[in-house]
Order: C-alpha cells, then sequence, then structure tokens
C-alpha cells in the first residue's frame, strides 16, 4: 500500500523523512503512555452486545457522537475487570490532532511505537488494541489486515459511518472484519442512564416516572451529549452535528461539486421526515432553486446520506425489485429530535416525529424494512421482517380519537394482514391503549409509544 508521503529521494530528503518518523513514534509513544494513565469515561453502559470472532477485527460504525468512544472505553473496562494489564491495552484516537503525521510516515510506527515500550510482549501476550476514527488516516484497511495477520492481538475499531462502511471494510480487509451498528440511545438506553427500570412489571409510581422519563427522550432525542442539556444549547448542538456530517462526511468525502445542493437536498429531506419521495420530484425541487443537479447525481447524494447514518430510506413492500425501486420511497432520519433542531418546521408534524421514532426503534433491530400499499391503495407504515417470527405490521398515529382517523388505520391494517395472512397488526400512538379483535382470532393492539418501544425484542 503505497501511503501519502512527501518524501524527496534525496539524502537531505530522506533524513527528513526518517527525522519526521522518528518524532512520530515518540508522539505515539507519549500518548500510549499517557492513555495507561487516564481515567475512564465509561458513561451509560450501552445495550450492544457485540460478539467477537477469531482473525476478525471487530468494527463498530455508527453515526458521528453516538457514544462509539465511549462504548470501547466499556470494552476496555471490561478486559480490565477480567484482568487484562493496563499495559497491554492499545488505545489510539485518530482525530488526536497530534497524530496528523501518520499520513506521511504510514500507521506502522504505531506498532513501532508499541513494541520499542513493550519488547518482551511482541508475539509472546496478546495485545489489545483500540483504534478510534481510524478512517481518518488514509491507507488503514491494509495496515489492520497487516497487523491481524503478523501480530499477536485482537483489534476493535470504531470509524464514522461515512468513512469506514461495512461494504468498503468487505472490499478492502478480505473478511477480516466484523461490523455491528452503535446507534443514538434508545428509550431503554435513556431509561438507564436515569436509572429507571424498563422491564418485568410495574408499579405505579415506576410507570409514573417511564412516562415522565419518554417526555424528556421526546424533547431530547437519543444522542448522548444532549441529553440533560436546556433547549437551546441542545438545538445548537444538533445545528453543529447536522454541519459536521454533511461537511466532514458527505462533502469532502466525495469531493461534491454542488455543496450548496447537496445541503438544500439535506435541509428539505429534513424537512419531509416520515415523508414520501421521489428522485424526479427531488431534483425539480433543486432545479427550482437554481441547482443544475442531474437526477443520478441526486441518487448518489441519497445513498450517501444512507451510508453516513443521517438519512434512511424505506421502499415499498413488492416482490418486484424493480417495481420496489421505482415506486416512491419514504425517507427517515437518525434521531427525531434532530429533525426538530434543524427543520424550518414549515412542513413538519408531530405525527410525523412519531414515525420516525418507530422507525428507528425497528431500524435497530432490523436493517430491512419496507411499507405497505394494499390492493386498495391504503397505506401501512411498516412491514417488518423479523427473524424466527411472523413479518411485523405496524401502523402509526398520534391519536385515534376522531372516527374517521380510527376507521382510516384500522382499516389499512386490517387490509394489509389479510393480504398478507397475518393474525395480528400493531397501531402505536401517543397514549392510547386498547385491543381490536375481529374474524375470530385477528387482533389489532393499540399501544402507546412508551410501551411499544420498551415491549420491543432487543437488538
Amino acid at each position: 500500500m503505497i501511503y501519502r508521503r512527501n518524501i524527496n529521494k534525496s539524502k537531505s530528503g530522506g533524513r527528513s523523512y526518517s527525522v519526521s518518523q522518528s518524532r512520530s513514534t515518540g508522539t505515539i509513544k507519549s500518548i500510549i503512555l499517557d492513555f495507561q494513565e487516564m481515567k475512564l469515561e465509561t458513561g451509560v453502559s450501552r445495550r450492544l452486545s457485540i460478539r467477537t470472532v477469531p482473525g476478525k477485527a471487530t468494527v463498530c460504525i455508527g453515526v458521528r457522537r453516538s457514544g462509539k468512544s465511549t462504548y470501547l472505553y466499556q470494552i476496555i473496562e471490561r478486559f480490565l475487570k477480567r484482568g487484562v494489564l493496563r499495559e497491554n491495552i492499545l488505545y489510539l484516537n485518530f482525530f488526536d490532532d497530534r497524530l496528523h503525521n501518520l499520513q506521511q510516515t504510514g500507521l506502522d510506527v504505531i506498532v513501532e511505537a508499541y513494541y520499542s515500550i513493550y519488547p518482551e510482549k511482541k508475539n509472546i501476550e496478546t495485545v489489545y488494541c483500540f483504534f478510534d476514527e481510524i478512517q481518518a488516516v488514509v491507507g488503514w484497511e491494509p495496515f489492520v489486515d497487516r497487523l491481524m495477520r503478523t501480530e499477536k492481538c485482537e483489534v476493535y475499531l470504531t470509524g464514522s459511518s461515512a468513512r469506514m462502511l461495512s461494504k468498503e471494510i468487505a472490499t478492502q480487509m478480505r473478511g477480516r472484519a466484523l461490523s455491528w451498528e452503535l446507534m443514538p440511545f434508545s428509550f431503554r438506553e435513556f431509561l438507564d442512564r436515569k436509572e429507571l427500570k424498563s422491564a418485568g412489571a410495574l408499579s405505579t409510581k415506576q410507570r409514573f416516572l417511564i412516562l415522565k422519563a419518554f417526555e424528556e427522550y421526546w424533547e431530547t432525542g437519543g444522542f448522548p451529549e444532549v441529553a440533560g442539556l436546556d433547549r437551546n444549547l441542545r438545538i445548537k448542538i444538533h445545528q453543529e452535528y447536522f454541519n459536521a456530517i454533511l461537511f466532514r462526511d458527505l462533502i469532502e468525502r466525495h469531493d461534491i461539486s454542488h455543496p450548496k445542493a447537496l445541503t438544500d437536498l439535506a435541509h428539505r429531506l429534513v424537512d419531509n421526515a416520515a415523508s414520501l419521495y421521489s428522485v424526479n420530484s427531488l431534483t425539480g425541487y433543486l432545479k427550482s432553486l437554481g441547482h443544475k443537479v442531474p437526477k443520478a447525481t441526486v441518487s448518489e447524494y441519497l445513498e450517501w446520506f444512507e451510508d453516513a447514518y443521517f438519512l434512511f430510506t424505506v421502499r415499498i413492500f413488492d416482490a418486484s425489485l424493480a417495481r420496489s425501486n421505482t415506486n416512491a420511497k419514504k425517507v427517515y432520519c437518525i434521531d427525531h429530535a434532530l429533525v426538530v433542531s434543524v427543520s424550518s418546521g414549515i412542513l413538519l408534524n408531530s405525527g410525523h416525529l412519531l414515525e420516525n421514532l418507530v422507525f428507528l426503534a425497528l431500524r435497530r433491530l432490523q436493517p430491512e424494512i419496507y411499507y405497505y400499499k394494499t390492493k386498495a391503495g391504503r397505506e401501512v407504515d411498516f412491514i417488518v421482517p423479523m427473524s424466527g417470527r411472523k413479518r411485523m405490521l405496524v401502523q402509526v398515529s398520534e391519536s385515534l380519537a376522531e372516527p374517521q382517523t380510527r376507521n382510516r388505520e384500522v382499516t389499512a391494517l386490517r387490509e394489509a394482514m389479510e393480504e398478507l395472512g397475518l393474525k395480528s397488526g400493531t397501531i402505536v400512538t401517543r397514549n392510547e391503549e386498547t385491543i381490536i379483535k375481529y374474524s375470530g382470532s385477528s387482533t389489532i393492539e393499540v399501544v402507546p409509544i412508551w410501551r411499544f418501544l420498551l415491549d420491543l425484542p432487543e437488538a
């Protein structure tokens, strides 16, 4: 692998590079030793249960600021409690500006620096390597691949998703990595942060506390950093996240020639969270703003939004992939509260936010989620293939209090259940709870959102 180095082939150039490499080695040694003395801030224990496989790097990917670094600290803490020596932990965060020279010197200086401190461990003791945001350095994939082949080690990686996608890892690391997704806090994890019980029978007081906590979760969303902050500060941080995702994970990475077009498209989609879209309509919208962006480019932007774990596309459920791809699609955002902080508020409504929240809960369980349209043209928000179980049909409605709304939502769900041969369906509301029975054993369960989130199986 050729790293990006400015190496002069003259003697002076060689000495210059050698000095640079020596300085990098010294810097890395200092960072390694500093970590040995650092107190780990492990935060709230996450409900992501990764399983390691010998010979494969364990990769944690997700949107930036979702808590990936803290999750690495939690893994490290578990190793330390099992008796692993702190000296056997090699941790580097590649967003550390002291490591910027690695792009010139190459990543092999990391191994050189570590074993210059602990030469007795080489090929004798297992070294646990934790590389945080390693995608910041070009050429990390062959380095990690070689590290696992030539050294006695286990490797754990994180990356902001737009620069570290599972499909890229599979291609460039030849199957030597296994990826896991880490999303912002689920409602269960939010309750864990508040040290509230979320499973089993609940007392009246516990139920009251959970209801109160949900209202807070509804306002703040799942990003760990904004939990407990006041509204103005939360909005400011969310907007910084939005800009960082657009400019660092999309515009810079893909060298986008029309950054304003991409930004306008992102705002349009966030404004229309939980709504249908087509590439033609989005292309026309950008054209109305003066952007000369072809449909193929708009399609690329949509793929990159999803690669960055920022926006997600849901297709119609259809046995024909061609028909599924040509029909209108729905869009959802990584965090319902981020939508509120970034959106213009003109097109957004609380029913769409509720649907977005339900989508995220289902997305934690299953990446393949669709919407369903009955033969009569009625829409059901989600159909989810469940491992080892029948498909799950979920309709979202803020309230069923109005007879017209109740009839519309129930009729659509009943038609879908009959067409798919399912005996049960779910309608998620803000506060209502009941059971609707019809046609013998067929039932529709109406559940409040907080109960729905806690009743779902864990990923």
